[in-house]
């Protein structure tokens, strides 16, 4: 056992000695008030902070294992294919995304995250660490009214419930989990003020998200 100045004993076996400093990480991570994520480089989410839980009412880990886009809108449609580039290229870098999400409070929020490509060496498929800040919050209540729009993947998630595809359907074919199916839906009936799947199909007729005249279903073009 040794010690490591004001850090505490570390033992001497490396395992044991891993564990404890991965612990105390995580410690760490857990008290920094910055909202921060860290993802594998497909999207599933391994650890979060309390900071990046209480966005969304919950606990670290009621979000692991869930996909960082079932939460987060992307209004940058050239990060994804940056990081891929630079996975293809062995390139450690940082990126800026502007994000939308839907608070705990049923608000929407925006923001800019910044994604670091993490990795012990340069051939390995890096990890994501995302760290979230949000722009200013003025607190105002959301206007009055259905906001008209939805994000590729709301288009895609209601052109499936159109077609009258279950919840278990609808995460196969989007490659997101039921739970983040049913986080877009909620999401969408309060931006949209209306209270249930078919209210949501009829909404997003009205308002041009998916095609009229087609069968099955699409999103509009």
């Amino acid at each position: 056992m040794r010690t490591t100045g004001g850090c505490g004993p570390v033992p001497d076996n490396p395992r044991e000695a891993a564990v404890i400093w991965r612990n105390r990480a995580l410690r760490l991570l857990d008290h920094m008030p910055l909202p921060i994520a860290v993802c594998e480089f497909g999207g599933g989410i391994l650890i979060v902070n309390r900071a990046m839980a209480a966005e969304f009412g919950s606990l670290p880990g009621q979000l692991n294992n869930r996909k960082i886009l079932e939460f987060f809108t992307l209004q940058d449609s050239g990060t994804l294919e940056a990081l891929t580039e630079a996975v293809r290229l062995h390139r450690r870098s940082q990126y800026a995304a502007r994000v939308s999400w839907t608070a705990a409070d049923g608000r929407e929020r925006h923001g800019e995250m910044t994604v670091a490509l993490v990795g012990d060496t340069p051939e390995q498929t890096p990890s994501l660490l995302l760290s979230l800040r949000t722009a200013e919050f003025t607190g105002a209540a959301p206007p009055p009214g259905p906001q008209a729009g939805a994000s590729p993947v709301e288009a895609r998630i209601l052109a499936a419930a159109a077609r009258g595809d279950t919840t278990a359907q609808i995460a196969r074919e989007i490659g997101i989990t039921p739970d983040g199916v049913n986080y877009h839906l909620a999401r969408l009936s309060r931006r949209w003020r209306v209270p249930n799947r078919t209210a949501l199909v009829a909404r997003a007729y009205a308002t041009g998200v998916l095609a009229p005249n087609t069968w099955p279903p699409q999103p509009a073009r």
